[in-house]
């Protein structure tokens, strides 16, 4: 068996401090230690303003502090195709995608992991995610590495040790949110050397070893490989404006205009010209291109507890065995990185979507965002929000035009407007 000196592992650098520290800990434990910059956002297209040379030289830096190779890998055309594309076709159809997380499945555990293991010739790849794995590292180097075959299907017969995608132990930090949508076969091949530290400490150690440079860096908050931006003007960009209204949800009072209702979503403030109180996006209309607004940042339209998903991608079990048994199972869900995990009963569909009941009503959820889905430490899987259930506004006005209906004489049935 070979020692740690003669495992090749492939570290994952974006120029910041999480991957930079990753390496140096791999280091550290005597792995033979590759750094690779990942180049997925093409810098002509954006007039100078994405930082993809700052961060490939900070990522440099990194690999001649800690005298490892240093590799370049360009994903422009893949990223464009599998998730900017995939984006843009979202926000048409009315949704708020997370890129993100379909980063992570098809670029970071998917090319990265083929090139690394292919072409590198490494054992096992490495990031900076705050996350742990069911696996040892030793483990890691212990599983057999076949390359994809072409079929669509795996052999249903084959024997799989499933590996479980666990919380970092930094609950703040914790991403596996981020990672709900990898596979199995990437999972297997992957060590995350910050799994059980906390932020702090990773700051720390650092600091320790003459990485500054990284620790002057801000924290990247952007879209995945792109950064952060003037969100309308970049997809205003890429989408022909629609122009349409925002209209009051309580009274549908046309309260003014904007450019297209692809550049709003659930929750998010209106800034409505000539309007001085806050006004807040509670739904949409494809069809008419109306925005509906509600005039209090915890007005009832934006809380509902039933949501649908798409088909769920279940991390170690595909779905869970309580889940297949019961048809209907508990556990926790998010569908924000940072939310606290709330109670919910998944109701399993034949076509493998879910029904989620949530324990109590949530504010702003989502049509493209992903459901993340935990039971204790576990990171089960997700599904994208496809489908939601009435707010406690509409259950409301029904409710009271039912009363009103019923308190009308039989030969002058009226419903009252709603106020």
């Amino acid at each position: 068996m070979l020692g740690a000196a003669g495992r090749h592992v492939a570290c994952a650098l974006s120029g910041g401090l999480d991957s930079a520290v990753a390496a140096l800990l791999l280091r550290q434990r005597g792995y033979q230690v590759s750094g690779v910059f990942m180049k997925n956002w093409d810098v002509a297209d954006e007039k100078g303003i994405c930082s993809a040379d700052k961060d490939c030289e900070d990522a440099y830096r990194v690999c001649q502090i800690l005298d490892i190779p240093f590799h370049q890998v360009s994903y422009v055309k893949e990223y464009w195709n599998e998730v900017f594309s995939y984006l843009l076709n979202e926000y048409e159809l009315g949704r708020t995608p997370n890129p993100d997380i379909l980063c992570n499945k098809y670029i970071k555990f998917n090319y990265f992991l083929h090139h690394s293991l292919d072409n590198l010739g490494a054992d096992a790849i490495a990031t900076g995610h705050y996350a742990r794995t069911s696996l040892e590292d030793d483990e890691v180097f212990q599983q057999k590495y076949i390359q994809k075959p072409r079929g669509l299907f795996r052999n249903r017969f084959e024997v799989r040790n499933n590996i479980k995608l666990l919380k970092g132990v930094d609950q703040i930090k914790d991403q596996t949110f981020f990672l709900s949508q990898i596979s199995q076969e990437a999972l297997r091949r992957t060590l995350f050397p910050l799994g059980e530290l906390t932020k702090d400490f990773v700051r720390k150690i650092a600091a320790e070893h003459h990485l500054h440079h990284v620790l002057q860096r801000k924290e990247s908050m952007g879209i995945c490989f792109i950064g952060e931006r003037n969100f309308e003007k970049f997809l205003l960009e890429y989408l022909e404006p629609r122009p349409g209204n925002f209209v009051s949800i309580e009274d549908d009072t046309v309260m003014g205009t904007h450019k297209g209702w692809f550049l709003y979503t659930f929750g998010q403030r209106a800034r409505i010209g000539g309007l001085r109180d806050a006004w807040f996006v509670v739904d949409k209309n494809t069809a008419t291109g109306d925005v509906f607004v509600a005039p209090c940042t915890d007005h009832p339209a934006l809380y509902r507890d039933v949501l649908r998903t798409n088909r769920v991608h279940w991390i170690a079990e595909e779905p869970p065995a309580e889940l297949v048994r019961d048809k209907m199972m508990e556990c926790n869900f998010r569908f924000q990185h940072q939310m606290a995990l709330e109670p919910c009963t998944l109701t399993l569909n034949q076509d493998g979507t879910v029904w989620v009941t949530l324990a109590k009503p949530i504010r702003a959820l989502t049509p493209g965002q992903f459901a993340v889905f935990y039971k204790g430490e576990e990171c089960l899987g997700s599904g994208k929000i496809l489908r939601l259930g009435p707010s406690l506004y509409t259950l409301q006005q029904s409710k009271d035009r039912g009363k009103t209906a019923r308190a009308s004489p039989a030969d002058d049935v009226r419903v009252e407007p709603a106020t």
